[in-house]
């Protein structure tokens, strides 16, 4: 059942054929939100029913010929322990109504037929289906909360942000103790595709690949998938899987393409072992990803192979990287601009061939972009269009000369003061579609992309603007829409729920009080007895 109004479907077995016609005429089926889906005059015919209609309730008769009731419950039962079994009794058959019982059955009644008491029995089975689909949304509920918090928990420590770790001290033990490696999944031409989306369709496409990379991880043995950044993916494999990296990459960029028809390219990273260590590899993997700037796109790039920290002749200025990092930290465009002369001033001395100079440049400029886009200071650039204008480039004096412009241009947009009003502006935009569409499943990501900011500036700015973070004031508008409702009809609560966002009714009802110290009904009497 999709909705709670949906009936419950019901199953009457018995081989009196006047018993099954008294019993869909004399019960109000339609009040009982009960629907008769079957009958069948013995268990052997029953059993075939219940496979191909799967029925909510099944009154039977106990004594049948071929299979009797009790025979038919043990055989159905344990493939759906929240089947309710009634079953109909002679005066003479206490033990067996007794045995029904213990095997699981949820109740019985003698015969003849009382139908008002068969009636009450049905309103408590109603009760209990009730409960068990609100538990079982319940549950469901806590696996998606559980599932996107999982997802978060990797995407801050892949960040390098270690506060996750503190409060997850289960986690040290996980699977990630045992060894592993990382794969980044990236579209390739992200920024022109969606370019050509609108927001609608851009959602659409990248829930299709996520579906399509999730499928494929659960048959391939990986540990986890999460999104990163828009476009990409990132997927931990265990370091013991006998499948060649290599050869997983294709497989996966294979399923991809055959699926969604969109090109990607997968970088891998080396083996690593500990949670901690996310944000180690994953630059391992982005430089691995960024080296199909010389072998076209579509491909797999393994960081072993193509990092230049890797080749023994040549040393990766690591120390040059964190000060210029720094650089951007502190939106300092003259120390920057020292420290690309002091790059090019390193390259020169060691007289490193122009293959192997990009290829570290390559590496120094994925990095560094990842911090300007963490910062926000990369709006409508182009990643893939830098590498590019860099690798057309003749010498390195001209490179180093792009990279000074291109970095410095994006340092002073950094640099220049916020304009209050826009900031303003943008976060109201983004106020008035939450109000607007608060009942939908809303996004962080969805509404910040709205705001033209980045998911880590928006959730800052929006504190700071309106006193509430995203979740609170989605929670905020809900609640003061359920309120209304409350007020101003009698619709009942478990129909509220989905009106403002709540799939689960007991969990709305939770959030409700939580919100206003009382529970949506005790707020609806209240109210009542102000308005009288």
């Amino acid at each position: 059942m999709d909705e709670i109004e949906d009936k419950y479907k019901v199953l009457l077995v018995d081989d009196e054929p006047i018993i099954l016609r008294s019993l869909k005429v004399a019960i109000p089926w339609d009040d009982l939100q009960m629907e008769i889906v079957g009958e069948a005059r013995n268990g052997e015919l029953a059993l075939r029913l219940i496979e191909e209609i799967t029925p909510h309730i099944i009154i039977s008769d106990i004594r049948m010929p071929v299979i009797d009731g009790i025979t038919l419950m043990k055989e159905v039962l344990p493939k759906n322990s929240k089947l309710v079994f009634i079953f109909i009794s002679g005066y003479g058959e206490f033990e067996y109504a007794r045995e029904a019982l213990r095997q699981g059955a949820f109740d019985y009644l003698l015969k003849p037929i009382d139908h008002d008491e068969l009636v009450a029995m049905l309103y408590r089975a109603k009760t209990r289906l009730d409960e068990q689909k609100e538990n079982d949304q319940m549950m469901h509920s806590v696996q998606m909360l559980s599932m996107l918090a999982r997802e978060r928990m990797f995407a801050e420590i892949t960040l390098g942000n270690a506060r996750p770790l503190e409060h997850l001290k289960w986690l040290e033990n996980s699977e990630l103790e045992s060894g592993y490696f990382m794969a980044v999944v990236q579209l390739d031409d992200y920024f022109v595709l969606t370019g050509q989306w609108s927001v609608e369709e851009k959602r659409l496409w990248l829930f299709a690949i996520r579906n399509i990379v999730e499928e494929w991880s659960l048959e391939h043995g990986v540990l986890t998938v999460f999104p990163f950044h828009n476009g990409e993916w990132i997927l931990l494999f265990p370091g013991s899987l006998s499948t060649s990296r290599r050869e997983l990459g294709e497989h996966l960029i294979t399923g991809i393409k055959r699926y969604s028809k969109l090109s990607c390219s997968v970088g891998i990273s080396r083996c690593t072992q500990g949670i901690d260590q996310l944000s180690a590899v994953y630059p391992l993997a982005a430089k691995a990803l960024y080296q199909r700037f010389y072998y076209g796109l579509a491909g797999v790039f393994i960081d072993e192979e193509t990092s230049i920290a890797g080749n023994t002749e040549v040393k990766y200025p690591k120390e040059l990287e964190t000060s210029l990092i720094e650089s951007i930290r502190t939106l300092n465009r003259n120390q920057m601009s020292s420290l690309f002369d002091e790059l090019g001033l390193y390259i020169e001395a060691q007289a490193i061939p122009k293959e192997i100079a990009e290829r570290l440049l390559v590496e120094m400029v994925v990095v560094l972009y990842r911090h300007f886009e963490h910062l926000n200071l990369n709006s409508d650039w182009s990643l893939h269009g830098l590498l590019s204008k860099l690798h057309h480039l003749g010498t390195l004096s001209k490179m180093m000369t792009a990279l000074k412009e291109e970095f410095g241009e994006r340092l002073d947009q950094g640099s220049k003061p916020v304009n209050r009003e826009d900031t303003r502006s943008s976060i109201e935009k983004t106020k008035r579609y939450i109000e607007s569409n608060y009942h939908k499943d809303l996004s962080i990501e969805e509404v910040s992309e709205l705001a033209d900011l980045s998911v880590s500036h928006f959730c800052t700015l929006f504190k700071q603007i309106t006193g509430y973070t995203f979740l609170e004031y989605v929670t905020h508008c809900r609640m003061e829409k359920a309120k209304d409702i409350l007020q101003s009809s009698n619709v009942k609560v478990y129909q509220i729920a989905p009106l403002v966002g709540y799939q689960d009714p007991r969990y709305f009802t939770q959030v409700f009080k939580k919100a206003s110290g009382q529970t949506p009904t005790e707020y609806r009497e209240e109210h009542t007895r102000q308005v009288n």
